[in-house]
């Protein structure tokens, strides 16, 4: 019987193929890391590497715009440790009164039987919440007739009172019913189906059907004419911000359920006093969105890393965001062991951004002149820094950091151009804040149903949030237009827009401390 001696034969991989397979095993398990992160991991971008002893440890910690401390004695003193709380009771809503006495029985001394008499009161204050009520409002308007006509045989003269018009004829929609169906769905995030379970809970049969339909007809007939008022009032600033994020509309021609829209988003910056916040649906992400959008628009347009602005005429300058050329390197740290952190070549490309943001706080309270020249003066060499640190860079291509590295050197040109004017921000994160309410509320209704549906969204969400960013209160404010709209002949729409004269003050949200600190 022969014997076979197996015998083992190693492979011999060329290096070039070997680097090759251990890019790849490195990519795949950042790619894993990353994964893992984004599904388990907190959402905050927050730096938790605040050392900025690395390098440039002097310049790092230096604060230019700080005056010297001056000497001072400390005396030792002792403070009562204090709760900080920021609840308070408000003191413009009416107050129910309940007193409580002792029967008259009672009010008797229980050591001299003489009468007792009310020397002072003990009194605590409670915050009592009553939902939503519902009644039913008939409208009657009495008709007048003359009987000294009536008994000569002449023609009778009829006048009848003036009654409101209805918000949508035919319907018994109010304005506050609609009003608070918007707010429900736009502010709270309630979708309809919600909200008619609400409604059968309380004993009243109305069906989303019913509630979408007033919602689009109040759209297109009140809430479109201030919403290309405000539009044009955008157009006219010289500094705007633009996002935009996924939408899905299960009934739009040509296109499949599961295939994506866009809400596209516009608003001012803060160099204005009127902010103005727009949304706009479109089936795609193409390019000519914005340029239709914006086609009356001459000036400074803040936007992320998306090729489509780009695209824009060349009247638009736009501006890049450091948000995100920090969130490259921060997703760059994230798929390293948190121990290894410190020590990775991501690291500085952080820091770097965390100091021009630093910067940016420093010059916060400056007008835009004065933060124009401290740029120049103090962002600029660091910026330069940046690359001169970025070009240094070897790392492959498909890492994170080989991604924030293709990310900086593709995005230079408009990243540095914040530099341009001091009116500009460092970041699109206004942009990115005012879209936030749509992403949360398209968690709890998922979808649009219709085209039309998806259009009065947008419509809606503007009327909402530009209110909103004018310390209007949304609910109020919708009924005051739902109320005024309607029986004007002729409207002045200046004065009807969230910061206009015509805008009673019970629409405003009271004022705070938090307010006048508002830069």
């Amino acid at each position: 019987m022969e014997s076979t001696i197996k015998t083992e034969e190693f492979v011999t991989i060329p290096k070039t193929e070997y680097e090759a397979l251990k890019e790849q095993v490195a990519w795949l398990m950042e790619q894993l890391k990353l994964a893992k992160h984004r599904k388990f991991g907190a959402k905050s971008e927050k730096s938790e590497y605040d050392q900025t002893s690395i390098f440039n440890e002097a310049e790092a910690n230096a604060e230019t715009m700080v005056a010297e401390p001056e000497l001072v004695e400390v005396e030792k003193h002792y403070r009562k440790r204090k709760r900080l709380v920021n609840d308070r009771l408000p003191e413009d809503i009416p107050v129910e009164t309940i007193e409580y006495e002792l029967p008259e029985e009672e009010q008797i001394c229980p050591d001299c039987g003489g009468p007792l008499h009310v020397m002072g009161h003990e009194s605590r204050r409670e915050l009592k919440i009553i939902p939503a009520q519902a009644v039913i409002v008939e409208h009657k308007s009495s008709t007048y007739a003359c009987r000294s006509c009536e008994g000569n045989g002449a023609g009778v003269p009829i006048l009848k009172a003036p009654m409101p018009a209805p918000i949508i004829k035919g319907s018994f929609a109010s304005p506050e019913a609609v009003a608070h169906i918007m707010c429900q769905k736009f502010v709270i995030g309630t979708p309809l189906y919600r909200q008619e379970q609400e409604w059968e809970r309380n004993g009243i049969l109305l069906s989303r059907q019913t509630m979408s339909n007033w919602l689009i007809r109040c759209s297109e007939d009140w809430l479109e004419p201030v919403y290309e008022r405000m539009k044009a009032r955008l157009l006219t600033h010289e500094v705007l911000h633009g996002d935009e994020t996924t939408l899905q509309v299960l009934h739009e021609p040509g296109k499949t359920a599961q295939s994506k829209s866009y809400m596209w988003l516009y608003r001012t910056s803060g160099d204005t006093k009127t902010p103005v916040v727009l949304y706009e649906y479109q089936p795609s992400r193409k390019h000519e969105h914005p340029k239709a959008f914006l086609e009356k628009f001459s000036g400074y347009l803040h936007a992320d890393g998306y090729e489509g602005y780009h695209k824009l005429p060349e009247s638009i300058v736009v501006v890049g965001c450091w948000a995100h050329m920090r969130r490259k390197f921060d997703e760059a740290l994230k798929a390293v062991p948190e121990k290894d952190r410190e020590g990775h070549k991501a690291m500085p490309g952080k820091r770097y951004c965390d100091r021009l943001f630093e910067l940016e706080r420093t010059f916060a309270n400056l007008k835009s002149e004065g933060r124009f020249a401290k740029r120049q003066e103090f962002s600029r060499p660091l910026l330069d820094e940046f690359y001169a640190w970025v070009d240094a860079l070897k790392d492959p291509p498909k890492t994170g950091l080989g991604k924030a590295k293709h990310y900086a050197l593709s995005q230079r040109t408009y990243l540095e151009r914040y530099l341009l004017d001091g009116r500009l921000e460092i970041s699109n994160n206004r942009a990115e804040r005012s879209i936030k309410p749509f992403v949360i509320g398209r968690k709890n209704w998922l979808f649009a149903n219709t085209v039309k549906g998806a259009g009065a969204s947008s419509v809606i969400y503007s009327i909402v949030e530009t209110a909103k960013e004018n310390r209007l209160k949304p609910f109020e404010y919708l009924v005051f237009l739902f109320k005024t709209l309607p029986n004007a002949n002729s409207v002045d729409w200046d004065s009807v827009l969230p910061w206009g004269d015509a805008v009673p003050r019970w629409c405003r949200m009271p004022e705070t401390k938090k307010d006048e600190n508002r830069v």
